[in-house]
């Protein structure tokens, strides 16, 4: 668990996500690929390719024949809010603010009166390129205050909050101008005159922690999705040779609609198996149709002072094991239900079910948007966690375990379909 949290810690950006998990596969012999170069794929290769510094795709390569590709999905992004290009507010009265806007559905009380800083990227002239370096102004930099009771008293009594006057962090005052720009070349070891774009958010600056009366609990910000995607990545890492390619696939912007190049509903993974194929001599039909994907994305537990929302007969508890969830705007059916319910008993992991209670809308997920492009057997599920979409997440300290567990089944496995019988190997 503490490996969790301080992979947590290390990742306050989807971009620096990509950048450990890229670390962590050159340690253990793997490639990276350019997507504007040729690929000298081998039997027994081990493999990335990053695009846009926040997406990543891992695979390896048996030295044997194969059947198809077992892929997980999850996401690098958190809801949070987006700074602004031209990013500092003048006023009122002698403040110094930073503009910027919400990015996803966030919850945003939870990001009240707490110490934040701001993480991502910059592109910094060096010469004649343009350099993309990670930042991480690594101070308590911003906050978000609250309005006082004494103002505002309906506070308590339900509030709507206004994005461009509520949720507007607080910086310095008049002496601050210019600081923000300062700090992120900085951080970034450059002059602030040579920063020529950046991609930054807001990110909270407490740590991760275990909590309860036994520790069964774990609060960190970005748990959706950092969770199932550590959880995926050391189950690809720690699984066995099989007869499939075993994939490993980390895609940004999902709490924005995934409609982006480096999104589920982009080309990375479809342009990554028409480039597998074409390479290894494979029909790309027939190995997608025996293919599987996890899409991993956490889910809803069961909240201990509001059990109403959750549907009478799918009540998923933190600790509880893997969710396998249900639902129009998911990509589970009976027969890839079936099938990851099989690899998670053999692997002996538990198994919940979760579906929205039928009056209340859900989310969609990288399973149905990514099977657009490329069309397999797929799979939804995820932990169950409180709090979804907050700064300050919560979930249960034993359920990362149980998703390395499944994970290295799945990806130790190989899968079949003929005809509507399923074959697992």
């Amino acid at each position: 668990m503490n490996d969790l949290l301080s992979f947590l810690a290390a990742s306050p950006s989807r971009f620096h996500a990509v950048a450990n998990f890229g670390s962590a596969l050159e340690e253990r012999g793997y490639v990276r690929l350019s997507e504007g170069r040729a690929w000298d794929i081998v039997p027994g290769g081990k493999y990335y390719v990053t695009r846009n510094g926040s997406s990543l795709l891992a695979f390896r390569v048996p030295r044997g024949d194969f059947t198809g590709f077992m892929i997980s999905a999850s996401h690098s992004d958190s809801p949070t809010f987006r700074v602004k290009e031209n990013a500092e507010l003048s006023g009122p009265d002698g403040y110094i603010r930073v503009n910027t806007e919400g990015y996803g559905g966030m919850l945003c009380a939870p990001w009240l009166d707490r110490p934040l800083t701001v993480a991502g990227r910059v592109l910094v002239r060096v010469g004649d390129a343009i350099e993309t370096r990670l930042v991480y102004v690594d101070r308590d930099l911003l906050l978000i205050p609250n309005v006082a009771i004494h103002m505002n008293r309906e506070a308590n009594s339900g509030y709507k909050y206004d994005m461009k006057r509520d949720m507007v962090p607080l910086m310095g005052t008049g002496e601050a101008k210019g600081a923000l720009r300062g700090q992120v070349a900085q951080a970034a070891g450059c002059a602030p005159e040579d920063i020529l774009g950046w991609d930054l958010f807001l990110c909270l600056r407490q740590k991760g922690l275990v909590w309860g009366a036994r520790g069964e609990f774990i609060s960190a910000p970005r748990l959706d999705d950092l969770q199932c995607a550590y959880g995926c990545f050391q189950g690809f890492l720690a699984a066995s040779d099989s007869a499939s390619v075993p994939v490993f696939a980390l895609l940004d912007n999902e709490e924005v609609g995934s409609l982006t190049k480096q999104g589920a509903d982009g080309t990375f993974l479809s342009d990554l198996i028409d480039r597998l194929c074409a390479a290894l001599g494979r029909d790309r039909a027939t190995t997608v149709a025996n293919s599987f994907m996890v899409s991993a994305d956490n889910a809803h537990a069961v909240h201990p002072n509001h059990p109403e929302y959750a549907d009478a007969t799918h009540r998923p508890v933190m600790n509880g094991g893997v969710v396998i969830k249900h639902g129009v705007r998911y990509a589970t059916d009976g027969a890839a239900q079936a099938v990851f319910t099989a690899l998670c008993q053999k692997a002996g992991v538990p198994v919940q079910h979760f579906s929205n209670r039928s009056d209340l809308a859900g989310g969609s997920t990288l399973g149905n948007i990514s099977n657009a492009h490329v069309s397999l057997n797929t799979v939804d599920i995820g932990l169950a966690q409180l709090a979804m979409h907050s700064c300050f997440e919560t979930a249960g300290a034993e359920d990362t375990e149980h998703l390395i567990r499944a994970m290295t089944a799945f990806y130790s496995a190989s899968f079949r379909e003929d005809n509507g019988t399923f074959t697992l190997a």
